[in-house]
């Protein structure tokens, strides 16, 4: 099938079809359970440094740039959308990052963040992840979203770009979670399950995102710029410090510029 026939489809439609991509890549991550029963901190590190550089690349290249342009076709002021999407997203993350209980890796349950709950350690561990898979989501069904008024070919390959990109930093994720589970005494096939789940929220927030662009069509640049807003939040709140726990912090550092080198590539090249 030629990429410029999916222009024909309805933009919900792509953006469950990309989320549920993205999802099936978290659960490759998690299986990687069925082959090991722990993981490297090194390759921990660069993985999650490979997953925080995606999300910055494409909340610029995909998403702030975007509704940058978008705003300057309809005659706004081109900073507006971006400027208070782009904020609006990281409060959003901010108010839900206090309320879920949630916890990240490498710490204690006593560290939960969140309002107080006697959840079991592994469920927060899945919560943490699925935290910030929503934005992902969410960024990924605004892009297929934004095709109802600009069913462009290059808009398209943008958008696919930017579900390539979330969807190879998710295999990261899966296994981030799953191995974990593993150590701490699940079987393989519990660990899969709970690592393969915080993915689900995925395919939910990208159908959620590219109905709200259809149904409200002036919200569109702000709704970009909200995504990106989000991601870059989870960014700096989660993936950056984790990726920097241990003293190998320049892999951590080396995967980040890697993956931001990867989701230019694929945004330039293929949008």
């Amino acid at each position: 099938m030629k990429i410029d026939i999916l222009l024909d489809y309805n933009p919900v439609i792509l953006a469950l079809a990309a989320t549920l991509f993205t999802w099936f890549v978290t659960a490759l991550g998690a299986a990687m359970v069925f082959f090991f029963k722990s993981i490297n901190k090194k390759i921990l590190n660069s993985m999650l440094g490979f997953a925080a550089g995606v999300m910055i690349a494409a909340s610029f290249w995909s998403l702030l740039n975007p509704a940058i342009q978008m705003a300057e076709q309809n005659g706004t002021t081109p900073w507006v959308p971006a400027v208070v999407g782009f904020l609006l997203g990281g409060a959003f993350l901010l108010i839900v990052d206090k309320v879920l209980p949630h916890l990240h890796m490498g710490l204690s349950i006593d560290k939960a963040e969140g309002v107080k709950t006697t959840w079991q350690r592994s469920v927060l561990l899945v919560l943490a992840i699925t935290l910030h898979n929503i934005p992902e989501g969410l960024a990924v069904g605004v892009a297929f979203g934004a095709l109802a008024n600009n069913p462009d070919l290059g808009m398209l390959s943008g958008a696919i770009a930017l579900a390539v990109g979330i969807g190879l930093q998710n295999f990261p994720e899966g296994a981030a979670v799953s191995i974990p589970l593993r150590r701490e005494g699940f079987s393989r096939t519990r660990a899969f399950m709970y690592g393969q789940f915080s993915g689900v929220v995925e395919p939910i927030a990208g159908v959620l995102g590219a109905y709200l662009v259809l149904t409200i069509t002036p919200l569109l640049p702000y709704a970009l710029s909200f995504a990106a807003g989000a991601m870059i939040f989870v960014v700096v709140e989660e993936l950056i410090p984790e990726s920097q726990m241990g003293n190998e912090t320049d892999l951590s550092t080396i995967g980040a510029m890697l993956g931001f080198a990867t989701m230019m590539l694929l945004d330039v090249a293929l949008g």
